[in-house]
């Protein structure tokens, strides 16, 4: 496949939108044109991508990437970790708020906003811390970021549960004045007190405290308690529990107005990884037991989760290395989210691309307020689109991947799909399968 980067029309010929029959689509002007016949569609100047076999989504959006700039530059930048989101076929990330200052102001969230835009890989969307430097004490300037001209809509302190029950009312009473969604890392602190990996008989076994199920899931209950209390919108960040997707179950059945998230890792890998004692497995929430990740993935076929987010956390070598106590949590995700759901839930029959596309692109940008993304692949519509190869298997090689860090816990793991290509606004990002 070859294409000019600086075309203003692009015909992806024999596309399969959703994996469906293939299709001509036609981007122009930013948006789609047409989906023509395949094989009909023509355009004066327009450059012919050859989609044969590829499927075609509309471009993901994530609800959860640490960017880490400004202060963490050494591990991350709004530059190269957008480089990661659209070879990920990413068009939009939700840019969470524990940087170095906090994005807890409208100054810094609009720094955030108008780094992505200076890189232009994605659009960026900056999440508000909900609480002053993450402190848990006094509400952050919730008003201030969503007017700035980022138009913060998601606040969070993930990283840190906001685990005042009062401050947390208060949170959701405050962002419904702008329609904004307040995203809670479950954690409650006096469980979680050194806490390295699972709570349970493997964690004995390896002699490493235990991080009990019941510290998120008290937390859920809580929050959706909270939330219907007050009328307002929560969406629960990387749930790892089959207790949580119980209580997030019944909530829904409810009427309560929450989302939920789950990562890639959750989906895939499992307590087991921390035996090896390396460090690359540590993260926050830990790896679960095999029945909960089961539970995870029957629960993004259900519904009751709403999203895959990749949760997305560089770390300089120096922060992952050494001895697992003294490692930071966290583990990449934007280059291989994809792959990942394929495994997890397309190959399982979980879900059919139309699922994914759901999960990955359609609710999430619904639940940040992103009107230009997450939208049908159809005439009129912002050409934000991704081509996949789903035929392909390669080995993943950190050594190879945009973002400045190297802990991903997949490498020399054999995963499947390729993303040739991504466009955002119709204009390519990546071209097979390289940046553009």
């Amino acid at each position: 496949m070859s294409a000019s980067a600086n075309s203003s029309t692009f015909i992806l010929r024999g596309a399969r939108p959703y994996g469906g029959d293939p299709v001509d689509l036609v981007l122009r002007d930013g948006a789609v044109a047409e989906a023509a016949a395949a094989g009909t569609a023509s355009a004066a100047g327009a450059t012919v991508v050859d989609a044969d076999g590829l499927v075609a989504l509309p471009g993901l959006v994530d609800l959860h990437t640490h960017l880490r700039e400004p202060g963490r530059e050494d591990a991350e930048t709004v530059e190269t970790g957008t480089q990661a989101a659209a070879l990920g076929g990413f068009t939009a990330v939700h840019a969470m708020a524990n940087t170095d200052p906090v994005a807890d102001t409208a100054g810094v969230v609009e720094q955030v906003w108008r780094l992505g835009r200076e890189a232009g890989h994605c659009d960026v969307a900056p999440v508000g811390a909900v609480t002053v430097g993450l402190g848990g004490e006094r509400l952050a300037e919730l008003g201030a970021m969503a007017d700035s001209a980022a138009r913060v809509r998601v606040f969070s302190d993930d990283g840190k549960c906001v685990s005042d029950a009062v401050l947390m009312r208060r949170a959701l009473e405050y962002v419904k004045a702008f329609d904004g969604v307040i995203a809670q890392h479950a954690q409650e602190p006096r469980l979680t007190e050194g806490a390295q990996m699972n709570e349970g008989a493997l964690s004995g076994v390896l002699g490493l405290r235990g991080w009990p199920s019941v510290a998120e899931e008290a937390v859920i209950a809580r929050d959706v308690l909270l939330a219907q209390h007050v009328g307002s919108r929560l969406h629960v960040c990387h749930v790892s529990t089959k207790g949580s997707v119980e209580i997030l179950r019944l909530a829904k059945e409810r009427g309560i107005d929450v989302t939920a998230e789950v990562t890639p890792h959750h989906l895939l890998l499992d307590e087991s990884l921390a035996a090896s004692y390396d460090p690359v497995y540590k993260v926050n929430p830990p790896l679960r037991g095999k029945d909960d990740v089961q539970a995870l993935r029957q629960a993004v076929a259900d519904g009751v989760i709403d999203a895959v987010a990749t949760d997305h956390a560089p770390h300089a070598a120096e922060d992952k290395e050494g001895e697992w106590a003294n490692a930071l949590p966290g583990m990449l995700g934007l280059e291989t989210a994809l792959a990942i759901a394929q495994e997890a839930l397309v190959e399982t029959g979980l879900l059919d691309w139309a699922g994914v596309a759901d999960r990955l692109s359609t609710r999430p940008a619904r639940i940040g307020r992103l009107a230009g993304h997450g939208r049908p692949l159809r005439a009129g519509e912002p050409a934000n689109v991704v081509l996949v190869d789903p035929a392909v298997r390669r080995a993943v090689d950190p050594g190879a991947l945009a973002s400045r860090s190297r802990n991903t816990p997949y490498a020399g793991r054999t995963l499947p799909g390729r993303v040739v290509a991504t466009f955002l606004r119709g204009r390519p990002t990546v071209l097979d399968g390289a940046l553009a």
